[in-house]
């Protein structure tokens, strides 16, 4: 069932992220490269919180396509040589190997202006509500949150001393968990609803797939994750795998996704497909 519905979800936010994008012009091509494959799970929560708050896809699907399309800059510019110097994501060549550094540079760009198109339209709900959404996913995308992780884990790397774990779960809810909170607290924005139960699991979900991912970056290959693995090492990264050690890591994301599953009981049994979703991010092989 849950592979079916990331299917459909990831499938759904692709298709309106597409026909958002300009119909013809040197963006077109490279901005549309930039946002297949992948696993949709960011868009797949948007819309999930939705169904599960009775908001109807037709409102969500503009909000799950939105945050793919931060979620594919943010990859797009963490590539970058100045940034991970990365030469393949999600199993191609990243966007400054197909074209060049600049065009990578402004499909970022673009890519974030169009998310803020789509949260933004009419079919969204309501001005307050699309404000609301608006404001707070420049917080969890800016200086605040995903801008703010990826700047300190650049000044980690020339640090003098590696970081310590309270430090790498700060720099990680901001890097990775403040878009997945977004997505899953989205659904009870639109409903006007309380966010804190379905913010509470995006938190913890947030670290949990970070954990999944340092694990992955260790024991994955090139073929099944889709990018390079091995970099932490090589660079001397401090990671929750080397800092806690493997075995231990894969416990604390066990108990991550405990709480995740936790904070969904106030909806019953029809949170029952973010249950799996949880489940879904440790047990992950790309």
């Amino acid at each position: 069932m849950f592979e079916k519905r990331l299917a459909e979800a990831a499938a759904t936010a692709r298709a309106c992220l597409i026909e958002s994008l300009p119909e013809n012009g040197p963006m077109t091509e490279p901005m549309a490269y930039a946002v297949r494959g992948g696993k949709g799970l960011r868009g797949f929560l948007v819309l999930e919180s939705a169904a599960l708050l009775g908001v109807p896809e037709s409102a969500a699907r503009f909000l799950a396509a939105a945050i793919e399309a931060i979620h594919a800059y943010s990859l797009v510019h963490d590539d970058l040589p100045a940034m991970d110097d990365d030469d393949l994501r999600r199993g191609q060549p990243t966007v400054h190997r197909k074209w060049d550094e600049a065009t990578a540079i402004l499909v970022g760009d673009a890519l974030q202006s169009t998310a803020f198109e789509l949260v933004m339209r009419d079919e969204v709900g309501s001005a307050q509500v699309r404000v609301a959404l608006a404001r707070a996913l420049a917080e969890a995308a800016g200086a605040r949150g995903m801008v703010l992780g990826q700047a300190l884990d650049i000044a980690a790397e020339s640090a003098a001393s590696p970081l310590t774990l309270d430090e790498i779960i700060a720099l990680q809810a901001g890097k990775t968990g403040a878009l997945i909170r977004w997505s899953a607290m989205s659904g009870a924005l639109l409903a006007g609803q309380d966010p804190a139960p379905l913010a509470r699991f995006g938190e913890a979900l947030g670290l949990a797939f970070q954990i999944a991912d340092d694990v992955l970056d260790v024991e994955g290959d090139v073929a099944t994750v889709g990018k390079a693995v091995g970099k932490d090492a090589s660079a001397g990264k401090a990671t929750f795998v080397s800092l806690l050690g493997l075995a231990p890591a894969k416990n604390r994301a066990r108990d991550l996704v405990n709480e995740a599953v936790a904070a969904l009981s106030p909806y019953g049994e029809r949170a029952e497909t973010l249950r799996e979703a949880a489940r879904f991010v440790i047990a992950r092989e790309t």
